[in-house]
């Protein structure tokens, strides 16, 4: 970690870590969007990754700069999913022990997905916190080193490096939405962007289903959040009761949050595959959700929505697909 770690410095030190691990993901104007709202959208592609989703970027760059002491001893995180799948992938790479604590609200093709890369999967407790509890206990016997899924430095500045290729793409970009969870992804782009050009206008997309983020800055401080099963199940679990990076960062540079009901994710996820042939999950759909059920304030006209992740259940998914609910 640098000693200055949230800033632009920081994010390009980041590319520079992560490059072998990841791709520059595609950024491509959407014309059906680009229609229904009357601007101009593009949507950058994370879920094109090669872990399926954009978690992979911070976890490629806090366990790069793990020190070798720690690399030795081996990594534990706490995952629905994505983070777990990315942490799994660069921990293989790298030659690193990785265990991942879930909670069993877990779907079973991310768990398997884990465990094909390598990583030994925990499942204890039904939330977040019944499994970040497991993994604090691992962190005191066996000596692990604890990977937060989004609040830590490493992770937000690798997270950020969406935002450096989003500004490289298209610097015109006057409005940027993506999804909101943890805030690790949203708050790096958002730093990177308004380094950039604090004008940019940030909306954070989350589920309506206990959005921790969006209760806690409600609040003025980290609240606990009961967690129901949602199309968005990337985006569950609370942001920490000790958040240290990620509550100030969005209340700081976020303009704008967004809810969408299990409805509009569900549109979403068939907008992105009836008009851009593209399979997202519920989680990595709601940026376009907003859009399609016209949440969220535009300003200017240039208009990027970050799809953040891919790795849907194809049974739910086929299925999703063939139920319009009448439309």
């Amino acid at each position: 970690m640098t000693a200055d770690p949230l800033t632009l410095r920081s994010i390009y030190a980041a590319r520079r870590t992560i490059a072998p691990f990841i791709c520059a993901t595609p950024l491509r104007h959407s014309a059906t969007l680009s229609a229904q709202v009357g601007k101009t959208v593009y949507i950058k592609w994370e879920n094109q990754q090669q872990t399926g989703s954009f978690k992979v970027r911070g976890a490629a760059n806090r366990l790069s700069n793990l020190d070798e002491a720690s690399k030795q001893r081996g990594v534990v995180t706490v995952s629905t999913g994505n983070h777990g799948r990315g942490v799994a992938y660069v921990a293989q790479q790298l030659g690193i022990r990785a265990v991942i604590c879930v909670p069993e609200l877990v779907l079973p093709h991310k768990v398997a997905a884990m465990q094909q890369l390598g990583a030994e999967v925990i499942v204890h407790g039904r939330t977040q916190d019944d499994a970040e509890r497991h993994a604090q206990s691992l962190v005191a016997t066996e000596g692990l080193t604890l990977i937060s899924a989004f609040d830590d430095p490493d992770i937000i500045t690798g997270q950020g490096t969406v935002g450096l290729e989003i500004l490289e793409a298209y610097p015109q970009v006057d409005t940027l939405i993506a999804p909101l969870s943890g805030g690790g992804l949203l708050g790096g782009i958002a730093l990177a962007l308004k380094s950039a050009d604090p004008t940019v206008h940030i909306i954070g997309v989350s589920q309506a289903l206990g959005p921790a983020m969006y209760l806690s800055l409600q609040a003025g401080h980290p609240v606990a959040v009961t967690e129901e099963p949602s199309l968005a199940d990337s985006l569950l679990g609370g942001i920490g009761l000790e958040n240290y990076h990620t509550l100030s960062l969005i209340r700081e540079l976020v303009d704008e949050i967004v809810l969408l009901n299990e409805a509009e994710i569900a549109t979403a996820m068939r907008t992105a595959f009836q008009q851009e042939r593209q399979v997202l999950e519920g989680g990595g759909s709601v940026g376009i959700g907003a859009l399609v059920a016209g949440k969220g304030t535009l300003v200017g006209e240039h208009i990027v929505v970050v799809a953040s992740g891919g790795n849907v259940d194809l049974a739910k998914w086929l299925k999703l697909m063939n139920d319009n609910n009448g439309q």
